[in-house]
């Protein structure tokens, strides 16, 4: 069976009858759920706290991910209802930083390409590659998940140049004693 109509369309009651009977339906976006709580222009804002816990009870762990995945739209459902401080938002970037790290530690993921990581966003409008999915580390990639513990790749690339110098000089060191 499938949902047929998207979230956005939905009310509160519906809401809290789908989201129990969640696997009744092949075409359930467990991503599209969340950023319909927040985008929902007809439901108040206790009925997005209560429609969000609800989502919580069954879609924990996909909610997890999400710090991943959509690092945006999880803190914008984290923050629904509060009024944090710029100290309060830094902070939970911060613990959002260390989840993605423990995340992609734990599945053994090496390559960091996902989601909204993996989409060319500028931020300029009507840009042709806007949406358009990119490598990671090419021209067109924007957004990168960066951890502290990343090493430089600048740094790599001065050494290299370094050391090439310092093999020419020492060439050239040797073939002056030597014509001497």
């Amino acid at each position: 069976m499938k949902l047929g109509r998207p979230f956005k369309t939905l009310t509160f009651s519906q809401y809290l009858v789908f989201i129990p009977r969640h696997e009744l339906y092949s075409d359930w976006n467990t991503l599209g759920l969340y950023r319909s709580i927040i985008e929902h222009p007809n439901l108040t804002l206790e009925e997005k706290i209560k429609v969000r816990d609800s989502a919580h009870t069954f879609f924990q762990k996909q909610f997890d991910f999400l710090q991943l995945k959509d690092p945006l739209t999880y803190m914008a459902i984290v923050l629904l209802g509060q009024q944090p401080t710029k100290a309060d938002e830094l902070q939970l970037w911060e613990e959002v930083r260390k989840n993605q790290q423990k995340i992609l530690t734990e599945k053994r993921i090496k390559h960091r390409n996902f989601g909204t990581y993996s989409l060319h966003d500028c931020g300029v409008e009507g840009c042709v590659y806007s949406g358009m999915m990119v490598r990671q580390g090419s021209i067109l990639c924007e957004t990168k998940i960066r951890f502290d513990s990343d090493k430089s790749q600048v740094s790599g690339i001065i050494k290299s140049e370094r050391i090439k110098k310092e093999r020419k000089n020492r060439r050239q060191i040797i073939d002056e004693e030597l014509q001497d």
